[in-house]
């Protein structure tokens, strides 16, 4: 059946082949402009307790020193509003002008004194004037005006003060905090999301208050890159004003699966030319978040000088729903199974088995047999060195065809052909081919594959503007009712290690969340050194980055997954202590989620996705919940770690580690 037509009327990007960046109004914060034709603007949060002035004003200025434009901080009651003035003052002192950001839930007079003392206010418009309490109910049109009545009511004070004194204002969606209101007339959705800042939206336009930057955060990648989009249509329909946004994913986690989960949901928007300022949060100390975000950005100051991409006339793929692209099952791709991992380690010659264990295949010999850990890839590409021994049962070969075809055994490999060795092949695999094709070419690979179901494309760009690149092809798959399996072929061959895993994770994990691709290969750098130890940490690094990018597109779960919060003056404990904690406990429980959050702002909302919560209710006191439903309250944080496992245990759902 083919794919539904969506045509193109300007929906939530300038071009989807052309990169331009969104043309928004300029925002002023202090001596930073957001949005205009001003550079995308990097910020970054505070951890520290906001009545800690010492300790705040030390840490906004090592965060200042590694990047971020704008520190926002906190302030959740009264008394921390008013201490924005002492550490405002404090670092005007030492010199550093960087405009604050107060962070405001539930307390619309903190919002009010802050807005007098800082360049801008975050509002959540989930909390503001709503409380959750994860109630169901049943409005009619005239009660749901009446409490859109009484939010305005609320809300109009802070409105004329930002006015009175040029504060900016952010209306920060999470998907965690939506308020009962939306969630009942919208549900959990990203629809729900953009009408909840809508609500507020409009009422600042009727009081033509327009300093207002918007953002839609969640910790679900899909979500959160569907909001942003239906955000920027929903706008453009109703006459808005072109706000900038601010692009984030809330609870990213820590170390490498937080990078790869912000770049996978901020890389996918800023390929399409959406966002003016970035906060990557990570639970970490906050200093480390700015030159991430500055990385993901600087990919883009450059980016309008590319190879022309083919325009579309018209799109068939739904960009505010995900909807995985129907695809003929060929051996194990496609069809229902998850995306595969391809480990390049063709630079690899005299392979032993020991060097398996950098792509999570170990060879125990005392056994005579081979284990898997939760990131064994599901093939390896050997190139034209073939490996010279019997691979696992869970592991199989890609040999190039000259090579596959002068071997004895063409049954338990399979060949990579190029296209001309394709139309001129005498005999090929019976079950499984790869053909490796670049985008300029997917036609002819179109025409070539036809209706055949023992070949998988293996689909590479070359092109600066590559995700875009790539999923042009994807829509020429799409309109050619072509349903052959697509692995999609990246490479980085002048990049830190650093870079290849926010570019992989952009630039393929912006394709799964559309439902496009069927696996990943991520090229070894064919000028790599030949020593043999940095060979083996590139196919290892490559290995995990590929994983990490299905789980955080959340198209394979192969590992548990953590949903942490970044911390900041609200957290109840020490969260990165904590989280590295759980993780030790934890880490081998694969598929399992679980939400660290260090207080209740965001905490059971953010967390509805996860199996299980850990939440900070408390000095010293910790909340245990399973999916949105509290199972324990006011555990001693001593001992949580331990009810939580129990609490797994009892679901049925715990495995005893095992050592490898």
């Amino acid at each position: 059946m083919k794919p539904q037509i969506m045509p193109l009327d300007g929906d939530y990007c300038n071009s989807l082949t052309q990169y331009s960046r969104r043309v928004t109004i300029p925002v002023r914060v202090g001596d930073v402009i957001i949005g205009g034709d001003n550079p995308i603007v990097v910020q970054s949060m505070t951890t520290v307790d906001t009545m800690d002035t010492q300790g705040s004003v030390e840490q906004c200025i090592r965060m200042i020193d590694s990047g971020s434009q704008l520190i926002r901080i906190t302030a959740p009651s009264l008394k921390e509003a008013e201490n924005l003035r002492n550490i405002k003052e404090q670092l005007r002192k030492r010199g550093y002008n960087t405009p604050l950001v107060a962070d405001i839930h539930f307390t619309p007079n903190a919002a009010e004194l802050a807005a007098k003392i800082v360049e801008k206010v975050r509002i959540n418009p989930g909390n503001y004037a709503d409380k959750k309490k994860f109630e169901v109910i049943d409005y009619t049109d005239a009660s749901y005006a009446e409490e859109l009545e009484r939010i305005r009511e609320r809300f109009l004070p802070l409105i004329k003060i930002c006015k009175e004194n040029g504060t900016a204002m952010r209306i920060g969606t999470n998907h965690g905090s939506l308020s009962d209101r939306i969630m009942s007339r919208y549900g959990d959705t990203p629809l729900g999301m953009v009408e909840s800042a809508l609500e507020f939206l409009r009422i600042c336009e009727d009081e033509k208050y327009h300093e207002i930057v918007i953002s839609m955060k969640s910790s679900n990648t899909q979500v959160m890159v569907q909001a942003y989009r239906l955000l920027v249509q929903k706008l453009n329909e109703g006459g808005f004003k072109p706000y900038p946004l601010h692009l984030g994913v809330t609870e990213a986690g820590e170390a490498e699966d937080g990078r790869i989960k912000s770049a996978v949901g901020i890389g996918t928007l800023l390929e399409d030319g959406l966002g003016d300022t970035v906060r990557v949060s990570l639970t970490e100390d906050p200093e480390f978040e700015a030159p991430v975000a500055r990385a993901l950005i600087d990919r883009y100051t450059s980016r309008t000088i590319h190879a022309p991409i083919a325009p579309l006339a018209s799109y068939p793929i739904h960009p505010f729903e995900y909807t995985k692209r129907q695809v003929s099952e060929v051996y194990n791709f496609g069809g229902q199974n998850v995306p595969r991992v391809i480990a390049d380690i063709s630079a690899l010659s005299q392979v032993t088995d020991r060097e398996m264990k950098a792509v999570g295949h170990f060879y125990l010999p005392e056994l005579d047999k081979w284990k898997m850990n939760d990131l064994g890839c599901d093939f390896i590409y050997s190139g034209a060195n073939p490996i010279p021994f019997m691979l696992p049962n869970g592991m199989k070969e890609i040999q190039n065809y000259s090579v596959w075809k002068a071997m004895g055994d063409q049954l338990n490999k399979f060949p990579l052909f190029q296209i001309p060795e394709y139309q001129e092949a005498s005999g090929v695999h019976q079950e499984l081919n790869f053909l490796a094709v670049s985008t300029e070419h997917i036609h002819q690979a179109i025409s070539l594959v036809g209706a055949r179901k023992d070949t998988v494309l293996l689909l590479s760009s070359s092109n600066a503007h590559g995700m875009p690149d790539l999923r042009r092809a994807f829509v020429a798959l799409l309109e050619a009712n072509c349903t052959v399996p697509v692995v999609v072929q990246v490479s980085y061959p002048a990049h830190t290690a650093d870079q290849i895993m926010l570019y992989a994770a952009t630039d393929v994990g912006g394709l799964l969340v559309d439902g496009l691709g069927d696996g990943i290969l991520i090229s070894l750098n064919p000028e790599v050194s030949q020593d043999r130890k940095q060979v083996l940490e590139q196919i290892k690094l490559h290995n995990s980055i590929s994983f990490g990018l299905l789980q955080a597109a959340r198209t394979r779960m192969s590992k548990t997954e953590y949903i942490s919060c970044p911390s900041c003056g609200r957290t109840l404990f020490d969260l990165q202590e904590t989280t590295a904690m759980i993780r030790k406990r934890t880490d081998h429980l694969k598929g399992v989620k679980i939400g660290i959050m260090g207080c209740i702002v965001n905490g059971p909302g953010e967390m509805a996705d996860a199996d299980y919560g850990y939440v900070g209710s408390g000095k010293g006191k910790i909340t245990l919940y399973k999916g949105k439903e509290v199972v324990k309250r006011s555990v001693a944080s001593e001992k949580a770690v331990d009810e939580l496992i129990n609490i797994i245990r009892e679901d049925g759902k715990w495995l005893e580690p095992e050592t490898i």
